[in-house]
């Protein structure tokens, strides 16, 4: 109970650390340590950073820092700021490891409870795999039958009957398929025959008719010619 009581103490002392603001333009190292994702190392970037270049004009100036990523920019970002003073309660030396020590304690019961309960959960699934193992060995083991044996065989072949049926309608169905798409095939064909057939036949009786009216037109004009002959000719024997 006490652990996590002091578990607690620590979480609460972290957030509300998170919930200060550390200015990263003037903050110290110890101060800028206290970010989450920033260590003494990426502290001492940060400060060399500052002094060779001068104030960070924003946070995402940041990422220009060496050993500062993606992902402790955006850590930075939540607690840091470029403007104001820093809140934030620097803890000792001594307050830090007792802290880094209660973490550790707590981690390690943590981790001792997942591992028990890894350990436990592992019997409960061999025991049930035993169980499961000598149930289905139980229900392996053949009966011996009663008198069975002929109905099997009746059904088999009542089963093998059907099987036959099927495969027989399935090749009647095909074999009709095939013959209809035969005769249909052969149909479209006569019909196509038929068509030219009769085209050829209406082109040759418009020729035919288109030779019998130039015949007609010829005979006519011929007529026309031989009549006003024999006019002129009669006007020419009355003058006389």
């Amino acid at each position: 109970m006490k652990k996590l009581l002091l578990a607690f103490a620590i979480l609460l002392g972290l957030s509300m650390n998170a919930m200060a603001a550390v200015n990263i333009n003037t903050a110290t190292q110890e101060e800028l340590e206290t970010l989450e994702d920033v260590g003494e190392v990426k502290a001492k970037a940060i400060i060399d950073y500052r002094n060779k270049n001068g104030k960070f004009k924003n946070m995402d100036e940041l990422d220009s820092v060496p050993g500062i990523g993606e992902k402790t920019l955006e850590s930075v970002k939540k607690g840091g700021t470029i403007t104001g003073a820093t809140t934030v309660s620097v803890p000792s030396k001594e307050t830090k490891v007792e802290k880094s020590t209660k973490t550790k304690e707590v981690k390690t019961e943590k981790a001792g409870t997942e591992k028990a309960t890894k350990e436990v959960k592992t019997k409960e699934a061999k025991t049930e795999k035993v169980t499961k193992e000598e149930k289905v060995s139980k229900e392996a083991k053949p009966e011996k039958p009663v008198k069975a044996e002929k109905p099997a065989k009746a059904e088999k072949v009542s089963k093998d009957a059907k099987v036959e049926d099927s495969s027989k309608a399935d090749k009647a169905a095909k074999d009709k398929e095939k013959a209809d798409k035969a005769a249909a095939k052969e149909a479209e064909k006569e019909a196509k025959k038929a068509a030219k057939e009769k085209e050829k036949a209406d082109k040759a009786a418009a020729k035919e008719k288109e030779k019998a009216e130039k015949a007609a037109k010829k005979e006519a004009e011929k007529a026309e010619k031989a009549k006003a002959k024999a006019a002129k000719e009669a006007k020419e024997s009355a003058k006389k």
